[in-house]
């Protein structure tokens, strides 16, 4: 299991190799992938001219906090005490663009209520993006971001890429030329031609990267979601269709990258050590929560918050290896004194931010469907660099 060694910084996973039966094929793998991080259109709803003001609502009382995944009886449909409500006073400076307003909504159980709807800026305003992809077999972890495959988290130097064959147990893997040149999408066309559901043939065996500038004018791509000004409890919990949130740096948390359509394709989906990544249709979004984008969070809460979920609850980052405690639901929330109920993240390794939802997002097919890189393939999650 690696370890963080600080807040960006991952130790050096070691290389196995593991018996995968036959990968996705091209064509399957990367299909997916850019349809699968989704898009984050905003809901409908009219927008009133005052800023919400998270944090000052009045939650109700009734409710009782499950702590093993159950629900009681009379918490849905009801707003939850505690801990409940999008605090816009801990976004980032720079990590929204324009004023938070408030607008009438109806969540997925059918509950008339009020939701915040926030732009997120799309750019992480507390941290550099990237490094991705190493330029040389003889680079370190230092040249380069991370990997993770739902098994491992691996560091992107030069010894994950000359030992990919044997990581994956396939021999088609060969990532770099005769003279140990890592081959890069290094070019806006190579980014987009392997981040397409069919990766062209050209971009196998690719390590696949993306920058801001070959984005669309060059810009981070905005996202406007809806958040219910107060959790309301679903019937049961669910996992998110599409995107499962925001940072409180400005970025999506998306879904799972669809890496069997990415190993697929002989293309590794690069990440930043911040856990995100870009894609040509959706920007820069995280797959994975390493700790970054906290620098405005109480730093004594459990552990530190950095982002909210779809259905309104904060998202904390992950425990550390050991740490988790007992009451944690199959959502990895709990309720604490200081926080109220809250989920924590996932370990990076997992490639899943949010478990699932317990609470009721807003019901629209098209708020929190969001992208990946070039993920060639898969489900709703997927982007071009693979997630």
């Amino acid at each position: 299991m690696t370890r963080i060694l600080n807040k960006n910084r991952w130790a050096p996973a070691p290389l196995r190799s593991r018996s995968r039966t036959a990968l996705a094929g091209v064509a399957i793998a990367v299909a997916l992938v850019a349809a699968s991080c989704g898009s984050s259109d905003t809901a409908e709803g009219e927008a009133s001219t005052t800023t919400a003001d998270a944090g000052t609502q009045d939650p109700a009382t009734t409710a009782t906090e499950p702590t093993d995944g159950s629900e009681a009886a009379d918490t849905t449909g009801e707003a939850e005490p505690g801990g409940g409500g999008l605090d816009v006073s801990l976004f980032a400076d720079g990590a929204l663009s324009g004023d938070v307003t408030t607008e009438a909504c109806t969540l997925s159980g059918g509950v008339e209520a009020t939701c915040n709807s926030i732009t997120v800026s799309g750019y992480p305003s507390g941290y550099d993006v990237g490094p991705f992809c190493p330029d040389s077999i003889e680079d370190t972890a230092e040249d380069g971001g991370i990997w993770f495959d739902g098994d491992d988290v691996y560091e992107l130097d030069g010894e994950f890429i000359t030992g990919l064959a044997e990581l994956y147990d396939d021999d088609n893997w060969k990532m770099y030329d005769d003279e140990g040149n890592v081959l890069v999408t290094d070019t806006q066309e190579a980014f987009e031609g392997a981040a397409r559901p069919d990766v062209e043939e050209q971009y196998q065996n690719h390590c696949v990267e993306g920058r801001l500038e070959w984005l669309d004018n060059g810009e981070p791509i905005e996202s406007t979601v809806l958040i219910p000004t107060e959790p309301v409890r679903a019937d049961e919990a669910t996992s998110a269709q599409g995107n499962s949130g925001v940072t409180l740096d400005g970025v999506v948390i998306a879904p799972a990258a669809p890496v069997s359509a990415i190993l697929g394709a002989y293309t590794i989906a690069s990440f930043d050590d911040c856990g995100g990544h870009f894609n040509p249709i959706e920007g820069y979004h995280l797959h994975g929560a390493v700790g970054c984008g906290t620098d405005t969070a109480d730093e004594n809460s459990d552990p530190p918050i950095f982002g909210y979920a779809l259905d309104g609850y904060a998202v904390h980052t992950p425990f550390e290896d050991g740490g988790e405690p007992d009451d944690l639901d199959e959502c990895n929330g709990h309720t604490t004194d200081a926080d109220g109920y809250h989920y924590h993240a996932n370990s990076v390794e997992k490639n899943q931010v949010i478990q699932c939802l317990v609470g009721q997002t807003v019901a629209s097919d098209d708020v929190g469907a969001a992208g990946g890189p070039p993920d060639g393939g898969g489900p709703p999650d997927g982007g071009p660099p693979q997630g």
